[in-house]
C-alpha cells in the first residue's frame, strides 16, 4: 500500500492549533518559538523593574510573558484580534494581567505613541523601514531591541564603502547608534520564514543632531538614487533641478527677495558643490559629516530639500 503523507502542521502554532488559528501572511506573522532565543533577547534588553516596555506584534505572547516578569508594565501593540484574544487568555487570572495593556490596531497608523522606556519587537519584515523611523523620530525612549530580516539588519549597520551601505544606513545612523546583537535562524520561528533574521539594538542619539530631518532625508534621497554616481551627476536630473528651483523660488518669496536676473538653478548647484570640492563625491563613500557639510551649504544658499 502507498504511504499516506502526514498532514503538515508547520504553519500552525502548537499553542493555538486546537482553535484553528492559521497565521496571516499579510501581517508577516512568524511566531518566535525558541525559548532560548527569547531568553537571550530579554537578557540583552537589560530590562529594569521600573521600565515600561512597548512590544510590537506580540503574537501569542511567548516573549510578552517573559517581559512581564521583569518590567513594571508592557504595552503590546497587535493588529490581529485573534492574537489579542490569545494573549488576553494567556495572562487572565495571573498577576501579569494588571501589568499588560493591549493596543489593538496598526502600529504605523497610531498618530501618537504612548510613553515607554524600551521597545522589543519581532518586526514583520514588510514594515521594517517605516517602523524604524517612526520609533526614532519619536525618540523619547532608552533603546529598542528589534528583530529584522538579516539583510535589512546588515543595511542598518553598514558603513561608507560597504556593499550594503545605502540611504537607510546613513539616515538611521544619523538618529541612533546601531549594533548587531545576534543572529537568529529561520527554524526558530513557526511558520519558518524564507530568510534568516538578526536582532539589532537602536539607541537614539541624545541630544539629537541639530538638523532638520526632512531636509536631510530629501538630500540623501537625491544622492542615493544612484549611489555610485558623483553628486554632480545626481543633481543634473531634470526632476531634481525642477524641484529645487521651486523650493528656491518659495524661499525667496517667503523672505521678500527677488529672483536674480538670468538665474540658473543648475549653475547655482554647481557653484555650491565646487565651493566644497564635493562635485566628485559619491554617496556610497560619504559619511554623516560629509552630508552635513553639503546640506549646510545648500541651505545657506537658500536651497532646500523639503
Amino acid at each position: 500500500m502507498p504511504k499516506v503523507k502526514a498532514e503538515k502542521k508547520s504553519r500552525i502554532h502548537n499553542d493555538v492549533a486546537k482553535q484553528g488559528i492559521v497565521f496571516n501572511k499579510d501581517f508577516g506573522q512568524h511566531i518566535l518559538k525558541n525559548p532560548l532565543v527569547i531568553t537571550s533577547m530579554i537578557e540583552k534588553a537589560a530590562i529594569r523593574p521600573t521600565d515600561v516596555c512597548l512590544e510590537i506584534g506580540p503574537g501569542t505572547g511567548n516573549m510578552t510573558v517573559k517581559i512581564l516578569e521583569k518590567a513594571k508594565k508592557v504595552i503590546a501593540c497587535e493588529i490581529d484580534p485573534r492574537m489579542v484574544a490569545e494573549l488576553q487568555k494567556r495572562v487572565q487570572g495571573t498577576p501579569m494581567q494588571s501589568k499588560l495593556q493591549i493596543l489593538i490596531g496598526d502600529f504605523l497608523k497610531n498618530p501618537e505613541l504612548p510613553f515607554f522606556d524600551l521597545c522589543i519587537a519581532n518586526v514583520p519584515y514588510q514594515i521594517s523601514s517605516p517602523l524604524v523611523f517612526k520609533l526614532l523620530l519619536h525618540r523619547t525612549f532608552r533603546c529598542a531591541l528589534l528583530m529584522f530580516q538579516r539583510e535589512f539588519a546588515q543595511r542598518l549597520v553598514a558603513k561608507p564603502g560597504d556593499k550594503l551601505y545605502c540611504r537607510l544606513s546613513i539616515n538611521t545612523q544619523l538618529l541612533a547608534r546601531v549594533d548587531l546583537i545576534m543572529k537568529v535562524g529561520k527554524n526558530n520561528f513557526k511558520p519558518p520564514p524564507k530568510v534568516e533574521s538578526s536582532v539589532v539594538r537602536l539607541e537614539p542619539r541624545n541630544p539629537p543632531p541639530p538638523i532638520n530631518f526632512t531636509e536631510w532625508d530629501g538630500l540623501t534621497r537625491i544622492a542615493f538614487l544612484r549611489k555610485n554616481k558623483t553628486l554632480a551627476a545626481a543633481f543634473k536630473h531634470t526632476s531634481v533641478l525642477t524641484s529645487l528651483e521651486q523650493n528656491y523660488r518659495l524661499h525667496l518669496s517667503l523672505n521678500n527677495m527677488d529672483l536674480p536676473k538670468d538665474f540658473d538653478i543648475k549653475l547655482k548647484i554647481e557653484e555650491i558643490l565646487q565651493s566644497l570640492d564635493a562635485e566628485k563625491l559619491r554617496a556610497r563613500t560619504m559619511d554623516i559629516d560629509d552630508f552635513m557639510k553639503v546640506l549646510h551649504a545648500f541651505n545657506s544658499a537658500g536651497i532646500h530639500f523639503s
